[in-house]
């Protein structure tokens, strides 16, 4: 069986929308809802403004808006802004994240995720 490439948005692309899947790479300009069942990864260099669910989000550029998630990566150079929800949290040393943050039990996995 192969295995299925993520959806890119690429380096140089600019994109406004809904963007619904499994596994997902922005990076370049995204405005609008996310919704993945796998991975996402917010490049370095990307900047996604956004309400994003996803089972796992790993985060190497700049993100604005509402993010739920079961596990959240923010590499060094992220640049985070807005409410996060996530039952775990990793902030590499460089990472910046300012708004309202609900880590742990109460946080939920993506239960708006998009299905299929």
């Amino acid at each position: 069986m192969t295995r299925m490439a993520p959806t890119s948005v690429d380096a140089d692309a600019e994109f406004e929308g809904i963007l619904k899947g499994k596994d997902a790479q922005v990076l370049g300009r995204f405005k609008g809802e996310i919704a993945m069942t796998g991975k996402l990864l917010i490049g370095e260099g990307a900047r996604v403004d956004a309400r994003v669910t996803a089972d796992v989000v790993e985060i190497s550029g700049a993100f604005k808006g509402e993010l739920t998630t079961r596990s959240l990566v923010l590499l060094e150079k992220a640049r985070v802004d807005g409410a996060v929800e996530a039952k775990s949290l990793s902030v590499r040393d460089g990472a910046l994240l300012n708004g309202a943050v609900n880590i742990g039990a109460g946080a939920g996995p993506a239960r708006g995720a998009a299905t299929g």
